[in-house]
C-alpha cells in the first residue's frame, strides 16, 4: 500500500504545526492540511491575540528548535501571578494569592507569546522541514478508513492517503464529527472578550487574575507597556459591551481593570467568543486521533487551552515515534489507546478543575466571597503549598512527555 504521508494532519493553527514538527523530527512524514492560506496569516499585523505558555510548553518549543530569535526576543517572561477577587469600581480585596517565579529554581513560570510571532516561527520551520508537506488553503470535505489507511478528499478533488489521520481542527472539529465521535459539556452562559491594551505604567511581568461576580478578568503581560486581556462576562452583557465603540468599551472596562497600570488604551483588534466546556467522548477512533481543541475545550479561567494542546502534541508524538521505531503499526488500536490513556485523566482533571473554579468565583454570594478571600490568603501564607501551586502552573510535574522536559524523542 502506498501513502502520501505517514500522518495526515487536518488543521494548521498552532497544535497542527507543532505536532508535524515533532513527528518529522522523529522520522515520520507528515502532510498538514490548512483551510486558511498560510502566507496571509503570516502577514497578519498585531491583533492582540497572545498565549500564556507554561514553562513546560516553552520546553516543547525548545525541543522543536523554535525557541530562538526572533521568537524568543518577542516573548515576555511571566515573573509572577497575582490572583484576587473584587467588584467593578472597587479596589481588589487585600486577601490575595501571589506566585513569584523566584520561588522555583527555573527562574520564570512561563512566557507570553503573541499569536503572529508563534505562527511565523512554526511556518518557517515547516517550510524548512523536507518531511512536512503543507497544503495551504485546502479544505477537507470527506474522510474514510479502509483498514490499512486513512484517506481524505480535498475540495479540489485530490485524495490523500496516510497511515493515521489527526484532527487539529478546533472545537467544532469536522474530523471528529465525520468519525462519529460525540461530545459532552455545557454552555457557561458567558462570553470571553479578548483584546490588547497599552498602559502607562510597567507591568513587571506580573499576570493578574481578577475574580468578579460576572466572570474572571485575566491581565497578561506583553512586551513593553502592553497587556492582553481575557474578560469573561454574562453572555447578554458581553454582547452589549462588544457592540460598543472603542471609547465606550474602554469606559466599561476601566472600573473593572483598575488604575494600577495607569491610563489604558486599546491596541489591536477586539474579539468575542462563547465560553463552553466541550470534551470529546473518545480522543481516538479507527486510524484517527484528536489533538487540542478538537479533543477538549475548557474554560479560559486558568489560561490552559494551548498548554493542554501542546501536552497532547508531546504525548501523541512520543507514542507514535516510539511505536514506529519498534516496527509497530502506528495507527493500531493499542498504540492509539496509549495516547488516550496518557491524556484523558489530565484533560478531565483540568476540565473539572476550571469548571469548579468558575462556579466558585463567578457569583456574588457574600458568604462564598468571604470564604474565597480567606482561602486565597491562607494559601498565600503557606510557602510549601504556594510553591506546589507555582510548579503546577508552570507545568512542572511528573509523567510528562520528553518534549515537555525539553528533550528530543
Amino acid at each position: 500500500m502506498t501513502y502520501d504521508a505517514d500522518i495526515l494532519i487536518v488543521g494548521g493553527g498552532l497544535n497542527g504545526p507543532a505536532l508535524a514538527l515533532a513527528l518529522a523530527q522523529g522520522g515520520l512524514s507528515v502532510a498538514v492540511i490548512d483551510a486558511r492560506a498560510a502566507q496571509a496569516r503570516a502577514e497578519d499585523d498585531f491583533d492582540g491575540r497572545a498565549y500564556a505558555l507554561a514553562l513546560a510548553s516553552v520546553r516543547v518549543l525548545q525541543a522543536l528548535g523554535l525557541w530562538r530569535a526572533p521568537l524568543s526576543e518577542t516573548a515576555q517572561p511571566i515573573n509572577g501571578i497575582r490572583a484576587s477577587q473584587g467588584h467593578a469600581g472597587q479596589r481588589a480585596s487585600p486577601l490575595f494569592l501571589g506566585f513569584d517565579a523566584a520561588e522555583i529554581e527555573e527562574g520564570v513560570m512561563g512566557q507570553m507569546v503573541e499569536d503572529r510571532y508563534l505562527y511565523r516561527a512554526f511556518l518557517a520551520a515547516m517550510e524548512a522541514e523536507p518531511k512536512i508537506t503543507l497544503l495551504s488553503g485546502a479544505r477537507v470535505v470527506a474522510q474514510s478508513t479502509d483498514g490499512g489507511a486513512a484517506s481524505v478528499t480535498l475540495d479540489d478533488g485530490q485524495v490523500l492517503r496516510g497511515r493515521l489521520l489527526v484532527g487539529c481542527d478546533g472545537r467544532e472539529s469536522a474530523v471528529a464529527t465525520r468519525a462519529g465521535i460525540k461530545r459532552w459539556g455545557r454552555d457557561y452562559g458567558q462570553m470571553g472578550l479578548v483584546c490588547a491594551l497599552e498602559h502607562e505604567l510597567p507591568h513587571h511581568g506580573i499576570a493578574h487574575q481578577m475574580f468578579m461576580p460576572s466572570g474572571p478578568l485575566a491581565i497578561l503581560p506583553l512586551k513593553g507597556n502592553r497587556c492582553s486581556i481575557v474578560w469573561a462576562e454574562r453572555t447578554a452583557t458581553a454582547q452589549a459591551i462588544n457592540a460598543l465603540s472603542d471609547a465606550d468599551y474602554l469606559e466599561v472596562l476601566r472600573p473593572r481593570f483598575g488604575d494600577f497600570l495607569g491610563e489604558i488604551a486599546l491596541a489591536g483588534g477586539r474579539f468575542a467568543y462563547p465560553l463552553r466546556l466541550t470534551i470529546a467522548e473518545e480522543f481516538v477512533a479507527e486510524r484517527l486521533a484528536l489533538v487540542g481543541d478538537a479533543a477538549h475545550g475548557v474554560h479560559p479561567i486558568a489560561g490552559q487551552g494551548l498548554n493542554l494542546g501542546l501536552r497532547d502534541v508531546a504525548a501523541l508524538a512520543e507514542v507514535l515515534v516510539l511505536a514506529s521505531r519498534r516496527g509497530e503499526d502506528i495507527a493500531a488500536p493499542d498504540v492509539l489507546e496509549r495516547y488516550q490513556a496518557w491524556r484523558r485523566f489530565d484533560v478531565l482533571r483540568m476540565a473539572l478543575g476550571t469548571d469548579a473554579m468558575n462556579a466558585l468565583f463567578s457569583n456574588g454570594n457574600p458568604v462564598l466571597e468571604t470564604l474565597r478571600g480567606l482561602g486565597l490568603g491562607a494559601v498565600n501564607a503557606l510557602p510549601m503549598l504556594r510553591r506546589m501551586f507555582i510548579r503546577e502552573a508552570a507545568g512542572l510535574k511528573p509523567d510528562v512527555p520528553k518534549l515537555m522536559q525539553g528533550e528530543a524523542i
